[in-house]
């Protein structure tokens, strides 16, 4: 609706200003309380700070491992996808202005026409437009547009960690399983070469009459079950390999050949220490983006609020049509009415949408809690695992070196001996997933408290 009468314009445009002297709708900088536990449920220590910035990786002390990830977090395909991201965002920030009144209006034009015709003289015709106008924010529709803008960079920044924390736990996990399997494939050579020696001397004593073919049979059927392990585990170490290489975004034969020079599990290093549940909310780059949404929806319902009130412009133009110039200028008092029912339910679903995006940022704080939790009493129990299935793996490796030494000596019969051989091997590999298991969940339970998140930005936020 549009006033005529100047006067009438003025004296609404003045009490407008007047009224407006704070942005309507939630002040989306005032954010309510996450409501997080004073602590974990099994304990972590004192206070951890900022451990977005730690490298924990390095506390493997593995150097093919670390110089990997130095040169797979600038070349994975995924990163550099989320840093694009923070371009577009910045451009979204960089098209709010920070001003009390916008500037709009149609581009400038001009055009110049030759005309003629029969029993007509050719002649020109010019004609140059320009117009433009400044709304006031008198509500804060504008300022609560920028604040949801500036929220969606800084959700977007978050986003870059992360994805760098998701592609540092897969490049850990892929490197830790290859490094298991090649670990697996020098214990099950060994048990090849165990069982080889064990068919040599069960053939010797079938010479002399000590033994018999079907202690043949079930010696050389041990021997090729090993033997048929070998590719399995071959497949699985290619397998790893492969992942690696899309991760890392890098050759599969260069990255095969590297990797074929280690064998070994990863080992567990000790901690790391958790903190308290309070330094997720900022270590934590996915609940830093979830809150920079729930920013971002009250900023949009801030926008529909103000969409609601009248809006203020002043709007001119300056024309010039074949040498005649003309001008106007004046203010324009606008109230939305005949839509007043689309803006009230556009701003209803913002508010729903700004609970939602409450319900999901407290949802991923508790989920971070949880995350922290379980990989803490994962460890914890994989420690104490490993431990007792290393014992044990010993205690296997020292019955079979007696039941071989009585076997050949002729105090035990064929059978006891295969038997501590099969329970040897098993005991082994179990030992060596556990290992392998713990190894993976420090790397887990550092990356659910937030370390190594921290990145650079690639853009700066628009001023």
């Amino acid at each position: 609706m549009t006033f005529p009468r100047q006067s009438k314009a003025l004296s609404l445009m003045a009490a407008l200003l007047l009224s407006a002297c704070a942005a309507v709708g939630p002040d989306p900088t005032d954010l309510p309380d996450a409501g997080v536990q004073g602590s974990f449920a099994e304990g972590g220590g004192g206070p951890a700070g900022q451990v977005g910035t730690n490298a924990f990786w390095s506390g493997y002390r593995d150097p093919t491992l670390s110089t990997l990830i130095a040169q797979g977090l600038g070349n994975s395909l995924d990163i550099i996808a989320a840093n694009e991201r923070i371009r577009a965002a910045a451009a979204d920030l960089q098209a709010t202005r920070p001003l009390a009144a916008q500037v709009i209006g149609e581009p400038a034009s001009a055009s110049r026409i030759r005309s003629g015709g029969d029993g007509l003289s050719d002649g020109y015709t010019s004609n140059a437009n320009l117009s433009a106008g400044f709304v006031f924010d008198l509500f804060g529709g504008a300022r609560r547009a920028r604040e949801g803008a500036t929220a969606a960079y800084a959700s977007a920044e978050a986003q870059v960690q992360v994805t760098r924390l998701a592609w540092l736990a897969e490049v850990i996990s892929a490197y830790s399983d290859a490094r298991f399997y090649q670990q697996a494939l020098a214990l099950t050579r060994d048990t090849i070469r165990a069982r080889e020696s064990t068919l040599e001397v069960t053939n010797n004593m079938l010479s002399l009459g000590l033994a018999t073919d079907y202690d043949i049979a079930q010696t050389r059927a041990l021997l090729q079950t090993a033997r048929a392990d070998l590719p399995n585990y071959e497949a699985l170490f290619n397998a790893q390999v492969y992942r690696l290489s899309t991760l890392l975004n890098q050759q599969a034969g260069p990255l095969m050949a590297r990797m074929q020079g280690g064998s070994g599990t990863l080992p567990i290093p000790p901690g790391p220490g958790t903190g308290v549940p309070a330094e997720l909310l900022h270590n934590r780059p996915d609940i830093r983006a979830a809150q920079q949404d729930l920013v971002q929806a009250l900023a949009a319902v801030g926008v529909a609020t103000a969409d609601l009130l009248p809006s203020l412009s002043l709007s001119g133009t300056v024309s010039d049509t074949g040498g005649s110039g003309s001008w106007g200028f004046g203010p324009r008092i606008s109230l939305p009415v005949a839509n007043q029912g689309v803006l009230q339910a556009t701003r209803n679903r913002r508010i729903s949408e700004a609970r939602q995006a409450d319900l999901a940022w407290r949802s991923q704080v508790a989920s971070a809690v949880e995350d922290v939790q379980t990989s803490q009493s994962n460890l914890r129990r994989y420690r104490q695992r490993v431990a007792a299935l290393d014992e044990a793996a010993q205690s296997y490796n020292r019955a079979y070196d007696l039941a071989r030494a009585n076997f050949e000596a002729g105090a035990l019969p064929l059978v006891d001996l295969l038997d501590a051989d099969r329970q040897r091997a098993a005991a082994r590999l179990q030992a060596a997933s556990a290992r392998n298991d713990a190894a993976k969940e420090w790397a887990a339970l550092q990356i659910a408290t937030g370390a190594g998140g921290a990145v650079q930005a690639i853009a700066t936020a628009a001023e």
